[in-house]
């Protein structure tokens, strides 16, 4: 629990993904030692990628869930500006994806 948060969210669903997400990749760096086809790997690539979206996705709803909903009811209004603040800067660097 960091960042002032009342209660952190539950993260096991996020490790058990990032722990597939993991094997995925092993199994992409075999496939690459192996000479496999080019398109093969890149199937394997793109399945990572929509894994990782997808914790991505589940963090950023833990988070509002959470963090910003609970400083939201903060009685500092600042408290609720901050992890507002916080969460538009975060989305603002996804607007190159």
């Amino acid at each position: 629990m960091n960042r002032q948060q009342k209660s952190p969210p539950d993260h096991h669903d996020q490790l058990k993904r990032l722990a597939r997400v993991r094997g995925q990749i092993d199994g992409i760096g075999r496939m690459i030692e192996q000479d496999r086809y080019c398109v093969d790997i890149l199937v394997q690539l793109r399945a990572v990628h929509a894994a990782l979206r997808k914790v991505e996705e589940q963090v950023l709803r833990g988070h509002v869930e959470h963090c910003v909903a609970g400083a939201l009811k903060a009685p500092d209004p600042a408290q609720g500006q901050e992890k507002l603040d916080e969460l538009f800067d975060v989305l603002g660097r996804y607007g190159g994806q």
